[in-house]
């Protein structure tokens, strides 16, 4: 219960900060444009909060963040009285309208450049990208990628951690070609380049994961089956298990590794397992039945309630990358360029057929990853805020009638032929861009639910 109060909560918090952040922009630049705003909505619905200002502005809050708007004084929308009309949004220059329009993407590009920012100040921690495995015959091994080398840059550009590479590899997805990669041979200055020969790479798989597409499994330490936390009234606890247990076997089988106990305990949904435990040097008999749980797929497994205590990386392989003040502005822009180009890329790759459109997410799949970067700690929340921030961004730029960008071709349209487009051709062309804009949330929302 509690862990979906908190999915809600930090959903909406994340929702309700970009649609403040879009609407402001739209609000603050109309009245620089002498254009009256009659309401700043943030959500729709019912509203749950309002208050107007000396100018007559009726601010509200409602109860769907989902979205919001501003509304501005349009003669097309109502009667317009004779010493108002100087300010109504359709008697605005084009150059006007066009500002107005781009404002709520602009705002969001500076709310992720200025998170980003705050993100860089704080350093950037990672591990080294080391290759553990080569799969025989795979992309990496045809390259003459082998184990133990680190990844130092894909294309050029430099790959310092996990996240890195895969951002940078993920830049290829539907692609032909050849990726340059650059590795660092273990125990030694030796630096040397791969080609790795692409082709149509990805573009079928629902959910990319390059570094395992290549072929190469990244190190990581061993995880041993190390009890760090037991939950309370769990089947560990009753039957008497501490953190600190180490488990050595189970109904007598010798484990090694936390995989090979998670999958054991999976196994025996309520049956008994004789569990041996080592505990300050000595061996403890338990006796544990771990409770029936279900899947996302209905099929019934084992649960006993413990965490694992996570070793430690090498020092070796630990990544820290600290910023100054101007250091971190200059990263921050820098991210949300790069952030900005790949969002685009991908939104052509899908409409190209070369991305899988499986991959498009709907509020069910926001939720549960706003929830999951908050439980992460407050930077990981941060960085997943300034990349919905981005994609809002660009998509509300793409000239599609009823988002931003068509707004702006309108106007453009307007100002380089002198005349406005005909009022019948915008209203078709906004029901089909409406119908286009539900067609997409709905297909977004379905990938959501076939992920659950």
């Amino acid at each position: 219960m509690l862990d979906i109060l908190q999915t809600i909560l930090v959903t909406l918090l994340t929702l309700a900060i970009l649609v403040a952040v879009h609407e402001f922009g739209h609000f603050w630049v109309a009245r620089r444009c002498g254009v009256k705003v009659l309401r700043f909505s943030v959500g729709f619905g019912k509203p749950l909060l309002t208050w107007t200002d000396r100018s007559g502005t009726e601010y509200v809050i409602a109860g769907i963040p989902l979205g919001g708007y501003v509304k501005m004084l349009d003669e097309r929308e109502a009667p317009v009285p004779e010493e108002l009309v100087g300010q109504a949004f359709n008697r605005a220059s084009p150059k006007s309208r066009i500002a107005i329009a781009a404002a709520g993407p602009i705002a969001n590009l500076i709310l992720a450049v200025f998170v980003y920012w705050l993100v860089f100040l704080n350093g950037v921690s990672g591990v080294a990208p080391v290759v553990a495995k080569v799969e025989p015959g795979s992309l990496a091994d045809q390259a003459g990628i082998v184990a133990g080398q680190e990844f130092l840059s894909v294309d050029g550009r430099s790959t310092p951690t996990w996240e890195a590479l895969q951002l940078q590899l993920l830049e290829r997805i539907g692609e032909d070609g050849d990726v340059h990669i650059t590795l660092r041979s273990p125990d030694s200055d030796l630096v040397t380049e791969n080609v790795v020969a692409l082709r149509d790479w990805m573009h079928d798989i629902e959910e990319p994961n390059p570094v395992r597409e290549l072929g190469v499994t990244l190190f990581v330490p061993e995880v041993v089956p190390k009890i760090e936390t037991v939950v309370a009234d769990s089947p560990a606890e009753r039957a008497g298990m501490r953190a600190g247990d180490l488990v050595v076997e189970a109904d007598g089988r010798p484990l090694e590794s936390w995989q090979a106990w998670v999958e054991y305990v999976r196994q025996k949904p309520q049956e008994p397992i004789a569990v041996t435990v080592e505990r300050d040097t000595q061996r403890v008999l338990l006796t544990m039945t771990p409770d029936r749980k279900l899947d996302g797929e209905s099929q019934a497994y084992g649960y006993v309630g413990v965490g694992v205590a996570m070793p430690s990386w090498p020092e070796s392989m630990q990544r820290t990358m600290e910023y100054g003040f101007v250091g971190a502005g200059v990263a921050a822009v820098d991210k949300t360029w790069r952030m900005s180009a790949f969002t685009l890329s991908a939104i052509k790759k899908m409409l190209m057929g070369l991305l899988s459109p499986k991959n498009l997410s709907g509020p069910i799949t926001i939720a549960k990853v706003a929830s999951s970067s908050a439980q992460y700690g407050f930077f990981a929340w941060l960085t997943f805020l300034a990349l919905l921030s981005i994609s809002l961004a660009v998509l509300n730029l793409l000239p599609i009638p009823v988002l931003d960008g068509g707004h702006i071709v309108y106007a453009l349209v307007e100002w380089l032929t002198g005349k406005p487009v005909a009022e019948q051709v915008q209203v078709w062309a906004n029901q089909l861009g409406l119908v286009l804009v539900v067609f997409v949330m709905i297909f977004a929302l379905y990938n959501d639910v076939l992920r659950l």
